[in-house]
């Protein structure tokens, strides 16, 4: 049975300050083994991996973004943080293509030894303004839940000031699938945001019925960050103004007290 699934849920959103605001989406994630992702492709009239199909994924939009050998940047990005597991499991957490177009504010990396161990977890976060940046962080538990600290380094919204502190709270994907993010600023919590699944076996039969139910879901999602940005801007909540990164993509090793170690940025 593959390792790979399909994840029906929610996407909430809580913010406490300035003004209260909520936000409740249903969606799906595609949990993708990248050792399995080939096979899946070609055994699939749905789905796609590196090819063109009404779901699919593709190298180029995630890591680094060079279209083929994600696997060799991830292990690469796992040796900058002295994590030189061989062969590494590497499961993948993201929003599919859905008929070709795809956003990802969040994808979410499981990195596990050959026993089976998470040993790290990567968050790869982007914003609308095409720069994405990469968080890894080393865990300290075999299977979780992981619960991460890390200071922010990356404009995400123009409605969130930048010294703030993201806290990370990581199911690991079985049965259900939990990812949660508090971020706080000097005050305490200022946004918790969560994405809760339940498993579905990576079928077409199973593909085909999330397809029929969220046919727009990946425009949606770039839909809703704007109607909800136009909801905060009547709520006269602050905007903070973003200043382009210097860098398309920024990957950051983050050590045990939450602060980064490492900085590495491409063009």
């Amino acid at each position: 049975m593959p390792r790979s699934g399909l994840y029906r849920g929610q996407v909430i959103h809580a913010r406490l300050r300035p003004r209260r605001h909520n936000l409740r989406y249903r969606v799906f994630s595609l949990l993708i083994d990248l050792d399995e992702a080939e096979a899946l492709s070609e055994r699939s009239a749905i789905f796609g991996f590196n090819r063109w199909a009404p779901i699919s994924i593709w190298e180029k939009d995630l890591g680094d973004g060079r279209g083929h050998g994600l696997r060799n940047w991830v292990e690469g990005v796992l040796a900058q943080a002295d994590l030189a597991i061989a062969h590494p499991r590497i499961d993948i957490l993201c929003y599919p293509r859905l008929f070709g177009f795809v956003f990802n504010p969040l994808t979410v990396y499981y990195c596990s030894d050959a026993a089976g161990a998470v040993r790290a977890l990567i968050y790869e976060v982007s914003n609308t303004f095409g720069e994405r940046w990469i968080y890894v962080l080393r865990t300290s538990e075999a299977t979780g839940p992981f619960r991460h600290d890390c200071a922010k380094q990356f404009y995400v919204s123009p409605f969130m000031p930048m010294n703030c502190h993201y806290h990370f709270h990581v199911v690991e994907p079985g049965d259900h699938v939990m990812v949660r993010i508090d971020e706080t600023d000097g005050e305490g919590l200022l946004l918790r945001a969560v994405f809760a699944g339940e498993r579905h076996e990576f079928t077409d039969r199973e593909l085909g019925s999330a397809l029929f139910r969220y046919p727009l879901m990946t425009l949606k999602v770039v839909g809703a960050i704007h109607w909800e940005a136009l909801r905060l801007l009547l709520k006269k909540v602050p905007v903070f103004r973003h200043e382009p990164a210097a860098n398309r993509l920024s990957v950051t090793i983050v050590g045990a007290s939450g602060q980064p170690v490492d900085t590495e940025l491409h063009g």
